[in-house]
């Protein structure tokens, strides 16, 4: 186990060594017209204004030309629901692990905590059918936090600093795809044979906890959440650089995400603590 804490340090002893060398995204602006160009002429042609699918008023990021404000207001407008997630997270683990301690020490658990613990398991597509200690042990490693550093700066890197498309019209923050249709916005240049859209939401609470959500349950971050349990059984704080390494399958762009995010965590230090 100390073999295993030693080489995520030193991964993300790797990875910190390369963020001086990489540049973080910056904002994309947005615009009512899209511009055409011909062999002769440069034709402006009118585009349509998507209008938000939700009633939150949100700050134009876009607009605001003074970096460190935009930074500041940015991580201070999605705070609030990391913060709240996080605290509701750490309630619903403390009674896992509550009931961890009886089952281990023999002491019955109640009709009520039993049909409790059904729902939370069936919340996170566990086998409801197993025995109460592997459902707890299951849950126990899904249930937790994710840090705040890593949780705003994965949304400035997806959402263009709030500026993106799916950010001001679907309130996405995080990229997130959904697959029945109807439930989100349809990415322009979608490859053929896809289903996919891009999530909406309709409030930020609705937005961070469905991000927690995919990340504490999806087969694809099995590895976040195996690389959180060994520093949780090893009582080491869930250091936010070292879980970034188990958020490869995020993006396509692998390594280099890792990289951008843990530059972004370095850069933004003293906005994500103020």
């Amino acid at each position: 186990m100390k073999n295993t804490i030693r080489g995520l340090l030193l991964i993300a002893i790797f990875l910190m060594a390369l963020a001086p060398f990489m540049y973080e995204k910056e904002t994309v602006s947005s615009t009512s017209e899209a511009i055409i160009e011909t062999k002769d002429v440069v034709k402006v042609k009118e585009v349509q204004v998507e209008q938000p699918l939700h009633d939150v008023i949100l700050p134009d990021f876009a607009k605001i030309s003074d970096t460190k404000r935009k930074k500041q207001l940015f991580f201070d407008f999605l705070k609030p629901a990391i913060d709240k997630e996080n605290l509701r997270l750490r309630a619903l683990r403390a009674k896992l692990i509550a009931l961890e301690v009886d089952v281990l020490q023999d002491i019955e658990i109640s009709g009520d905590d039993l049909d409790w613990l059904k729902l939370i398991a069936q919340s996170y597509s566990i086998n409801t059918e197993i025995s109460t200690k592997d459902k707890l042990a299951r849950l126990l490693n899904k249930v937790d936090e994710i840090p705040r550093e890593l949780v705003l700066v994965q949304a400035a890197n997806e959402s263009a600093w709030g500026s993106s498309r799916f950010a001001r019209i679907g309130l996405n923050f995080f990229g997130l795809w959904c697959f029945k249709k109807g439930c989100g916005l349809v990415p322009q240049g979608r490859d053929a044979g896809l289903n996919h859209e891009v999530a909406a939401f309709q409030g930020i609470d609705s937005m961070v906890s469905y991000y927690f959500k995919n990340i504490n349950s999806h087969r694809a971050y099995r590895l976040f959440r195996q690389i959180r349990k060994q520093l949780r059984d090893n009582e080491i704080p869930l250091e936010p650089t070292i879980l970034a390494t188990g958020l490869l399958p995020y993006s396509e762009r692998g390594m280099l995400y890792i990289v951008e995010l843990n530059d972004m965590m370095r850069h933004n230090h003293k906005y994500i603590k103020a």
